[in-house]
């Protein structure tokens, strides 16, 4: 018996996956006896779980799944196992909580989504049927178990779920709000509970959801203040449930979401513009306040970024934008300007100045003409000429600190506001000042100062001096390591490692070095450790440094750590060390002629390094894979998307597509989350970022399991990115593999096949079909013959006036055995399922009999039994179609492969052409033997 634990989970996993389910609980069970790492206890257990469901011993599967998540309470498998026991054994309520956990942990699932509205509508089943009480009289009893404090946790965690989907019906929502709902919904928040202010908060968006006569109503009633309120506490559940509940009602004074009409609404005229202004102003009043928390804080930046810019740019009316920069814009610029070391900065979290600076980027973007966009610069200008004071060097770095904010919004008004007299000046001055906070806070401006080359020349010329003497002489880390990424910035300006080693003189590697270091040192603080990656983005554009940092496996995994916090810069400094170490960023071919004249004028001529070559490029990719680099870009695909930038997209598609490269390193990829990464980064980002998104999609697609892949209703989404492959526009490599995957998919179910079909595929597999390339031919004629089982693919086939049927034909005739055996395989289907294909074969070109001879006396057995099978097909449909066979040489064909011996390895031939020879007797086409 083996005693390794790891080898026993391989071995039920083998028994799982072979449906035999008693093994694999003896496995896993035998496991858990002798394992002592906890992590893995909680995958043996979870896994036992899933063992148990597949045997109905539900109360075991609830029991294991909820050790596992004593483990890990965010393991989403065992949540989500634990959900479905529960289901099972009529434990709605605990089994919608365990769901709400697995939506909010991967709220784009569409699996966990689709369960968490069953369970809700189940309960609304039971909440329906529920004793003799009317509606009315059941939402009393709720709110008597839920104000009740001596009520049992456990009704009230059911009263409060029940409450929750009631207020997501519309009877139920209304029945609540006639019957006095709001008012106890807000004596629930009034407890000061966590619980049950989360109830009352998400009963109340399902009132408001689609009903803007109610929306309205529940917002006077409230008051936007203390919503406002509610969102600025420090928790954040309850700060994002209420945040939830002000864009719902946001979208109903907008006229979004779904439309209904309710009663005699129809006829009101509800003026929501003061409303949607108050709510505005409330917002940016939270930017400035004391009493808001970071969080809070964010909330309101996320509202305002979702719905004040336009979101068609074919809409005239950006009057909310003008509205926010003339009330708010200020408001804004405060918080960029805010300055985390300081005493009398506003509470903020990591995120909450660059999602400000995104903010002012969407709102320059929305100004439609040059006159706004003066206004909103000289807005800009005003409030930094009067933070500027000679006399109060804090106020002045301020001003500093709004200049870096902006240059990482709007980078136009950054680079005007650069230019404003004494702006550079004052920062080369701060990096020369005594004090740290002055140095922290001018290196930073710098360096996003230093983005335009232009800029980059005057801080060359200015600020280097200082930069290395700040370096050299400060012993405050959090200056030091800005300080090195100012001078990392500066000399990859030219975006080249040659620039980066004359810079640094040739040190690059001692550098690295010290990121590194930087990078895995937990008692620096997470803000700090974030700069080390941002150097190391700009020094892995070396070869040497690459290699290294790969090799340095606890510092990968402080970067990736740091990766899964979800911070803009940081996912962008980690997508581009990465792209660097992968070597997946864009080449340009060197001309010989070009480098030839170079070298003659004696200029530096770039050369590959010996570690940039493919053999060193295809180990730095297996470390990176051992290191988890998948689980960390699943994570950074999961950012918001004010946070995940297009660029950033782009760049993690680029790695995937890298990581991809080896078949073999597929399986690990899906299994760490890979698959299902990939599917929006090929829907939303830059077209080149799709694009390599979509390829490495297509690379997993044509060598996995769709159903392992892209379980459930995933493997759907995938099917568009594959088809956008087979642009006359993308390379060779780009249509081949995507026609693999939509060959492997289109083999799973007729679902699927209707899926490409929708997706207008079958143009362009038709049109590979007439390829010249080998392989594309090849590829696209596989597809064909998996999608020829489908009916709709089979009356394109039966319609008159194309040549489909002509072009299956010839291919048949191919001398690739490969497009034969495909060929054959669709022309046999087609022939099988429609008859009138058997009679238009014969039309559609004189070659069809010497086609089908070749086929049926073919040495491979695969190509020669669909030829076969093609012949009965012919006979079968018709007896006068029989009598052509038989009159010509195929009657001698199937005579001698009939009358061979019985062979298990030929049976399946011999018989095919027997049957050919029975059913010409039945015709009376020819005789017996021993009639003959």
């Amino acid at each position: 018996q083996m005693e390794d634990p790891i080898q026993l989970k391989e071995e039920g996993n083998k028994y799982f996956q072979a449906n035999d389910y008693e093994k694999a609980l003896q496995s896993y069970t035998q496991a858990i006896k002798l394992n002592k790492d906890k992590a893995l206890q909680a995958v043996l257990y979870r896994n036992r779980a899933a063992c148990f469901l597949k045997k109905e011993e539900y109360a075991k599967a609830a029991s294991d799944a909820s050790r596992a998540i004593d483990i890990n309470a965010s393991d989403i498998k065992a949540l989500y196992r634990r959900s479905q026991a529960l289901e099972k054994l009529g434990k709605l309520d605990q089994a919608f909580k365990d769901a709400q956990k697995c939506v909010t942990l991967e709220p784009r699932n569409k699996n966990f989504q689709e369960t968490l509205r069953r369970l809700g509508a189940n309960i609304q089943e039971k909440v329906n049927a529920w004793g003799r009480f009317s509606t009315d009289s059941r939402v009393q009893k709720m709110f008597e178990i839920l104000l009740d404090e001596n009520s049992d946790k456990e009704k009230r965690e059911k009263a409060a779920n029940n409450l929750i989907v009631l207020g997501r019906e519309e009877a139920g929502a209304e029945r609540i709000f006639q019957n006095n709902g709001v008012n106890l919904l807000l004596q629930l928040i009034e407890t000061k509970n966590p619980e049950l202010i989360l109830a009352a908060v998400r009963t109340l968006s399902g009132m408001c959801t689609g009903h803007k006569a109610r929306a309205t109503a529940i917002l006077h009633y409230l008051g936007i203040d203390s919503i406002c309120m509610w969102m600025s506490v420090d928790n954040e559940e309850i700060s994002l449930a209420v945040c939830n509940l002000l864009q719902t009602i946001t979208d109903c004074l907008m006229g979004q979401g779904k439309e209904e009409h309710h009663g005699k609404e129809e006829a009101l005229v509800l003026d929501t513009k003061k409303d949607l202004r108050m709510i505005t102003m409330c917002l940016l009043d939270m930017l400035v306040s004391k009493k808001v928390s970071g969080q809070g804080r964010d909330r309101a930046l996320n509202l305002l970024n979702k719905n004040i810019p336009r979101k068609d740019l074919k809409d005239h009316d950006n009057s909310r934008t003008i509205f926010v920069i003339d009330n708010g814009l200020k408001k804004i610029l405060k918080v960029v300007g805010q300055i985390p070391e300081m005493p009398d900065c506003l509470p903020l979290t990591e995120n909450t100045q660059l999602t400000a600076s995104v903010l002012l980027n969407k709102l320059y973007d929305d100004l439609r003409c040059d006159p706004e966009r003066d206004n909103y610069r000289v807005i800009c200008e005003e409030y930094i000429k009067s933070k500027i004071d000679p006399q109060d060097m804090d106020k002045t770095l301020h001003a500093v600190q709004i200049v870096s904010g902006v240059l990482q919004g709007p980078f136009d008004v950054g680079n005007k506001l650069l230019g404003m007299k004494g702006v550079m000046e004052m920062m080369v001055a701060l990096c020369g000042s005594e004090r740290e906070i002055d140095q922290l806070v001018a290196v930073e401006a710098l360096i996003h100062a230093s983005t335009k080359l232009s800029r980059a020349t005057f801080i060359i010329t200015n600020g280097v001096t200082l930069l290395k003497e700040i370096y050299k002489k400060t012993k405050n880390e959090k200056i030091k390591i800005r300080a090195l990424v100012g001078l990392c910035k500066l000399g990859s300006a030219g975006g080249t490692d040659y620039g980066l080693r004359q810079f640094a003189e040739g040190s690059t590697e001692k550098l690295a070095k010290q990121c590194r270091k930087w990078l895995c040192n937990n008692s620096i603080d997470a803000r700090t450790r974030k700069w080390a990656v941002e150097g190391l983005s700009y020094l892995t554009l070396d070869a040497d440094v690459k290699d290294d940092f790969v090799e340095d496996e606890p510092a990968l995994k402080a970067m990736f750590d740091l990766a899964k916090a979800s911070d803009k810069t940081i996912l962008y400094s980690v997508a581009s060390a990465l792209v660097n170490c992968t070597n997946s960023y864009d080449t340009k071919e060197l001309v010989p002629e070009l480098v030839q004249l170079a070298k003659f004028s004696k200029q530096h001529v770039p050369e590959e390094h010996p570690k940039d070559k493919k053999d060193f490029v295809v180990k730095r990719v297996k470390r990176l894979l051992k290191a988890g680099v998948v689980s960390a870009l699943a994570c950074m695909v999961k950012a918001d998307s004010a946070i995940l930038t297009d660029q950033s997209k782009e760049l993690i598609a680029r790695v995937f597509l890298a990581l991809c490269e080896d078949p073999k390193d597929r399986g690990t990829i899906v299994a760490q989350g890979g698959g299902k990464a990939l599917i929006p980064l090929a829907v939303e980002g830059t077209d080149v970022g799709k694009i390599k998104a979509s390829h490495a999609l297509a690379k997993i697609a044509a060598i996995s399991n769709p159903d392992i892949a892209f379980p459930g209703e995933r493997v759907y989404e995938v099917v568009r990115p594959l088809v956008s492959l087979l642009n006359t526009e993308r390379d060779g490599l780009q249509n081949y593999e995507a026609l693999l995957g939509l060959t492997n998919f289109s083999g799973r179910s007729d679902k699927l096949r209707l899926k490409i079909i929708k997706e207008k595929a079958l143009p362009d597999i038709e049109n590979y079909m007439f390829e010249n390339h080998d392989q594309l031919r090849q590829a696209a004629t596989e597809c064909m013959c998996n999608l020829v089982v489908n009916k709709e693919v089979q009356e394109r086939f039966v319609a008159d006036g194309n040549d489909r049927l002509k072009l299956v034909v010839l291919l048949c005739g191919e001398d690739d055995e490969k497009v034969q055996v495909a060929a054959a395989g669709a022309l046999a289907m087609l022939t099988a399922a429609q008859k009138k294909l058997c009679t238009k074969m014969t039309q559609v070109t004189t070659q069809w009999l010497e086609i089908l001879q070749r086929l049926c006396l073919h040495d491979n057995m695969e190509v020669q039994h669909r030829g076969l099978v093609i012949a009965f097909n012919l006979i079968n449909a018709d007896k006068e179609l029989a009598k052509k066979l038989v009159e010509s040489e195929m009657l001698e064909i199937l005579t001698y492969i009939g009358k061979r011996e019985d062979h298990p390895k030929m049976q399946h031939i011999i018989n095919v052409a027997r049957d050919c020879l029975t059913k010409c007797m039945d015709y009376e086409l020819i005789k017996p033997l021993s009639q003959a």
